[in-house]
């Protein structure tokens, strides 16, 4: 640490309440600000300046802010190590797998050695080798994909692939981008060198010139001043917000005596507020690091060219709005830590996939552990987890069986009724916050005791919703809920004359009188067809994201199967799979010693027939 740096933090954070580190942290942030223009004004044809002043800044970071020697040691072994294994092991077929294990284990040591020092407001360097893990995790599988045929490889991976290892010193600038350096985002290195070399920001040859992103003087990246400090300005906002609340309304009030004795509807107040308290200061980090990307150009994510119009979204990593206004468990978790969730599908998910093969329990399971074992060892998490994997099941099946009763044309999911906007809506969002703000709780807490303490004050809540509608489910009632609703959907084909078959939805002519025998094979096939619509419908949801961002070949799975947090969409799905695949197992075992039984008797019977003795005189 450099002489004296550390007194005007400690002055500060005496008369704040907060901690030396806590400021710290915000002040490398708002500093990246003008290092981040700085950046951007290196030439664009001196890209190894570029990457030499990344690397002296975060150093600066790490070593005169933070004094976390040991923190940049840890970064050099990951880092060093992981390019070793790129690079020696290139041509096997488990090297990604081989980088992957080192770094969840290199990083599982340190965060355990955190666990055991608990010492939550302090700064270590946990945060930033959980953002390598993403990046030189997916810089494998970026390598490995380079010895891979384009015409095997998806869109995804043709954008990130790597015929070639990096340079040294371009591979340290992507391991120590200063602006996500601390708390991310990540990006894959394919999109760095981009940045680096400014390809990136090629605008289409057709692009009206009147509506090319306007640059200064010859620079390549375009403007991007006045995006980034919007950013900077909800950050600041929300780091505020949580200043605000968080003196209100610590974690330590949901164990408190006077919690305990106030009445149950105030304890699920405290239980909400705390929860959106602890997400502010994400709100804040995340807000903050993403403008400073933006400023140095990194968050271009092309034109728009019918408008001319900039997307600076490359590198955003969570959506206040989508998680505070969520109305189910799909856009609450897909829009909080979003890069995070990109790598876990498309590095974890669909590379457990074999080629040619659907998705299915294992790799549900293996992108289930890997996120939680990312997070870290407190029992806390894991809580969380299991629960919200309980909670998606029961929502996906509210979703599914509710939701269409408040639209009048249930086959299509359009036309809703007057009751949804003000009953549908409304309890959906109350219903989303608050086992949320349930699941999370233990998120916060962290320990186990402090966990269910603060469960029970609530007298378990969501425990107790999420099992009765589990009975519900299991009850006679889904299958009356069901039939009506085919009822429902088959009356509203046949009197609109559409298609409900969720692979086709597309609309039929009106049909012409037709006889009496053909009417009822029409109203079969029309009730087959709702059937099959509330069978093969997620969750009806007009508003899920678009699966863009997945690979779309036939060699590659296309699927939503797994949500935010690396949690499966359909639990119960996942465990049919699971068996499915093992009474598969199962009979191909059966059948493999059936056919090596029978070929040993043939055998046998070979040697002690006539004609094979007299072959064996012969």
């Amino acid at each position: 640490m450099l002489p004296f740096i550390n007194t005007p933090f400690v002055y500060i954070a005496d008369r704040l309440g907060a901690s030396p580190d806590e400021l710290k942290l915000i002040f490398s942030l708002l500093l990246s600000y003008p290092l981040a223009g700085l950046l951007k004004r290196v030439p664009d044809a001196r890209p190894e300046q570029k990457n030499l002043f990344i690397i002296g800044v975060s150093i600066f970071y790490l070593v005169g802010l933070f004094d976390l020697w040991s923190g940049l040691r840890t970064l050099f072994i990951s880092s060093a190590v992981t390019y070793a294994i790129a690079k020696y092991l290139r041509t096997s077929p488990y090297m990604p797998w081989v980088g992957f294990v080192f770094l969840m284990g290199h990083m599982s040591v340190n965060q355990l050695i955190r666990q055991f020092a608990n010492a939550p407001s302090s700064v270590d360097i946990t945060g930033a080798q959980m953002v390598l893990v993403i990046k030189l995790s997916s810089f494998c599988w970026n390598v490995a994909d380079g010895l891979v045929p384009d015409a095997d490889l998806s869109p995804f991976q043709r954008d990130r692939v790597l015929r070639e290892l990096p340079d040294l010193l371009d591979y340290a600038g992507y391991v120590l981008f200063f602006p996500s350096l601390l708390a991310g985002p990540a990006c894959d290195f394919a999109e760095y060198r981009r940045w680096l070399d400014t390809t990136m920001f090629a605008v289409p040859a057709n692009l009206d010139p009147a509506k090319r992103p306007p640059t200064r003087r010859k620079r390549k990246i375009p403007r991007s001043g006045t995006p980034a400090m919007k950013k900077m300005a909800v950050g600041l906002a929300w780091i505020g917000a949580f200043m605000a609340f968080g003196s209100r309304y610590p974690k330590e009030v949901l164990l408190s005596d006077e919690a305990g004795g106030t009445n149950f509807f105030r304890r699920v107040w405290l239980l909400y507020a705390v929860g959106l308290t602890t997400r502010m200061k994400y709100y804040g980090v995340w807000s903050l690091t993403e403008g400073a990307c933006i400023l140095t150009g990194l968050g271009f994510n092309g034109v728009d060219p019918a408008t001319g119009r900039i997307s600076w979204n490359r590198v955003a990593n969570i959506d206040p709005w989508g998680v505070e206004s969520a109305q189910n468990t799909r856009a609450y978790l897909e829009n909080w830590n979003m890069k995070t969730n990109s790598w876990l599908r498309n590095y974890v998910y669909l590379r457990v996939t074999p080629r040619g093969k659907k998705p299915g329990f294992r790799a549900s399971m293996a992108t289930f552990v890997t996120s939680a074992f990312w997070h870290g060892f407190f029992p806390g998490y894991y809580l969380s987890f299991v629960l919200a994997s309980f909670i998606q099941t029961v929502a996906k099946n509210c979703r599914r069986l509710f939701r269409p009763f408040f639209f009048s044309d249930p086959a299509t999911l359009k036309k809703p009724l007057p009751s949804k906007a003000w009953l549908y809506d409304p309890l959906s969002w109350l219903s989303t916050q608050l086992i949320f703000s349930f699941a999370v709780a233990p998120f916060v807490l962290l320990n186990m005791h402090d966990s269910f303490l603060a469960w029970s004050r609530v007298y378990f809540y969501a425990v107790v919703a999420i099992g009765g509608f589990t009975a519900l489910f299991a009850s006679p009632v889904k299958r009356t809920l069901k039939k009506e609703l085919e009822r429902r959907i088959a009356a509203s084909t046949a009197a609109t004359g559409t298609d409900t078959d969720a692979s086709a939805k597309k609309p039929i002519p009106a049909a012409v009188p037709l006889p009496v025998a053909a009417v009822e094979q029409r109203a079969a096939i029309i009730a087959a067809a709702a059937s099959r619509f509330i069978d093969n419908t997620l969750d009806g949801n007009e508003s899920e994201p678009d699966a863009a961002d997945l690979p779309r070949t036939d060699k590659f799975a296309q699927t939503h199967e797994i949500m935010g947090s690396g949690l499966p969409a359909d639990p119960a799905g996942e465990i049919d799979d699971m068996v499915n695949e093992l009474r598969e197992e199962v009979e191909l075992q059966r059948q493999q010693r059936k056919a090596t039984s029978g070929g040993a008797t043939t055998t046998s019977a070979e040697k002690t027939s006539p004609k094979s003795a007299l072959k064996r005189r012969a």
